[in-house]
């Protein structure tokens, strides 16, 4: 069975850092494109950022140079390090398993979630 389970969420003040992490199980994250999405509230899925099999990295233009997603592939772990953060990146943060249109579009994996809140 998959599974996807997101922590490390919290409320955080604004230009704060937390860092996310999403432990799979049922596959190997390795042999697969992997991703994390996010809800804000009385928003739509958004994609965030996805890391490719090969290591290359893709992210939202809003979230460029302040998140990094990350994969540790013996722990089976995906991460996702947020810094410099925003009022406007309070939401609920999702992994997924996949590429950018999969996760948003499609019946991608997805866990739980962990909710990302900044106020000051």
């Amino acid at each position: 069975e998959v599974q996807l389970v997101e922590s490390g969420g919290g409320l955080v003040q604004p230009g704060g850092s937390l860092r996310l992490s999403c432990a799979a199980s049922g596959f190997s994250i390795s042999n697969y494109d992997m991703s994390w999405v996010r809800q804000g509230p009385g928003k739509g899925l958004d994609w965030v950022a996805t890391v490719y099999t090969g290591g290359v990295t893709n992210y939202r233009d809003s979230v460029k140079g302040r998140f990094t997603i990350s994969r540790d592939n013996g722990k089976n772990t995906l991460y996702l390090q947020l810094d410099s953060l925003k009022t406007e990146d309070t939401a609920m943060y999702y992994c997924s398993r996949g590429g950018p249109a999969v996760v948003v579009f499609g019946d991608a994996p997805r866990g739980q979630g962990t909710q990302v809140t900044v106020s000051s």
